[in-house]
């Protein structure tokens, strides 16, 4: 079983500072080449850690890359909204009735009264 030491290079590379400093070493069971007790070692720890850094800066480029380009073709993210704008209006027309509560506007719709809360938010206020 393979456990990690950091939850990412940033905090990997304090642990192991932290370590040496105490006068503690670090070298990897799984990956001979990593014994920073010696310079070789500190190296390729080093030049391992650099490189993963540098794919985490690549892969949130590359990321941000397509969801411009997902929104330059007319692409939204996010979770699909549980109520039309149209049953929005229709909920504040059957608000209307002073008979009529929220809950069972929600209900009616299959919605929690915070989902109709804000369904009823995102139109303005001449939307009919």
């Amino acid at each position: 079983m393979q456990q990690c030491l950091g939850r990412s290079i940033k905090d990997l590379i304090e642990i192991v500072s932290s370590l040496k400093r105490q006068g503690i070493g670090f070298r990897s069971l799984t990956q001979s080449d990593i014994d920073t007790t010696t310079a070789n070692g500190a190296l390729v720890f080093h030049v391992f850690a650099a490189l993963a850094e540098y794919e985490r800066a690549r892969l949130q480029e590359r990321t941000r890359a397509g969801l411009e380009a997902a929104r330059a073709r007319g692409r939204r993210g996010g979770r699909p909204l549980a109520m039309s704008d149209e049953d929005a209006r229709k909920a504040r027309a059957m608000l209307s009735d002073v008979e009529i509560t929220k809950a069972e506007v929600a209900k009616h719709f299959g919605v929690s009264r915070p989902t109709l809360n804000a369904a009823l938010a995102r139109l303005s206020p001449s939307d009919t």
